[in-house]
């Protein structure tokens, strides 16, 4: 109950502080090219249950059957004007407190990821489905996009194993500098067969160890 309070009082928060920015954004969208201004997208959430992303809409309509699907490159030229600017900002990620406020998505916890990657996650790995998906986590926190997907994955299930309510204080105070690291995850969306370290363990003091990556 005490996670749902703060949540609900922090998302509620985060929302009103945050209207100026997402009705500039809403209009910055609409003048590009009349568009929708926001985007769904289906995630899977605690347990596995699906529910409904909501983000600003970044790239070109109708961009999942174009270029990298899914995955968005370096550069990628569905992403507008605008785009480049929220995201590089994370201000995409704003409408996402709304599935805070509906309970699907938590403040601190697993990025919510797409159900055909859920289906190739081996037992282990399954485990980051025991909480609510978060809006930042244990692993935005430590190299967001820029670790291979296993290793974020792995620093996901470190959290369920340890989460507690100084670590979620942790975590959003550190939320801050990572949002201004870059978003960019590769042709595979970081979704990748090859990582450089498949099980990197915190030390003892809760930080996690820095991985060494292979180049994408």
């Amino acid at each position: 109950m005490g996670n749902r309070l703060r949540d609900v009082v922090g998302a509620a928060a985060g929302l009103a502080l945050a209207s100026p920015a997402l009705a500039a954004a809403a209009i910055a969208i609409k003048l590009e090219d009349r568009g929708p201004v926001f985007y769904r997208q289906r995630r899977v959430g605690k347990d596995g249950w699906d529910f409904d992303l909501l983000k600003l809409r970044t790239m070109v309509i109708g961009a999942e059957a174009h270029g990298a699907g899914w995955a968005v490159d370096r550069g990628d030229p569905r992403i507008t004007r605008t785009g480049r600017l929220l995201r590089r900002l994370s201000l995409d990620e704003l409408p996402q407190l709304w599935n805070v406020l509906r309970g699907e998505m938590s403040l601190v916890g697993p990025r919510p990821t797409l159900r055909y990657q859920v289906e190739q996650y081996t037992p282990r790995q399954r485990r980051r489905l025991e909480v609510k998906p978060g809006i930042t986590g244990w692993a935005q926190v430590h190299g967001r996009a820029s670790l291979p997907w296993d290793d974020r994955i792995e620093l996901d299930v470190w959290y369920v194993e340890h989460r507690s309510p100084w670590l979620d204080l942790k975590i959003l105070a550190k939320t801050p500098a990572a949002l201004f690291r870059g978003t960019y995850k590769g042709q595979t969306g970081g979704w990748g067969t090859n990582s450089a370290l498949k099980s990197p363990r915190p030390d003892s003091s809760g930080a996690s160890r820095r991985p060494t990556r292979n180049p994408e």
